[in-house]
């Protein structure tokens, strides 16, 4: 299995995953460096197309991974993932993310980027 450590042990890369796929779902568009978005990327391309099935097994395999953190109006991630992204998603065949090249963080150069959901509000 290919990937990318992140100059992180285990534990600590898949609480990273978590909190930043969370934000993905929440706001859509999340601001990070290249080297997390491109890992980020098929994280949550799997949940969205878990989401799609829509049942109470992928909605538990999805649970497990997300955090629940508030959305908005009464509605949390998971939640959102589940009635408002994976109905919009529904014709897609996948491809559900981009990723748009900021240019250099100002402290330390690492190449910054957008990471966002393909026909967002």
């Amino acid at each position: 299995m290919a990937y990318q450590k992140l100059g992180r042990d285990s534990s600590a890369r898949k609480a990273l995953f978590r909190d930043l796929v969370t934000d993905l779902f929440i706001y859509e568009r999340i601001q990070t460096t290249e080297a997390k978005a491109k890992e980020l990327r098929s994280i949550a391309e799997k949940l969205i197309t878990l989401a799609k099935r829509g049942d109470l097994h992928a909605r538990r395999q999805v649970a497990s991974f997300v955090r629940r953190e508030a959305a908005n109006d009464n509605q949390d991630a998971i939640q959102k993932l589940f009635t408002d992204l994976a109905p919009r998603y529904a014709e897609r065949q996948g491809g559900y993310t981009r990723i748009l090249k900021l240019g250099p963080r100002r402290g330390d150069a690492a190449p910054m980027v957008y990471l966002e959901l393909v026909d967002r509000a």
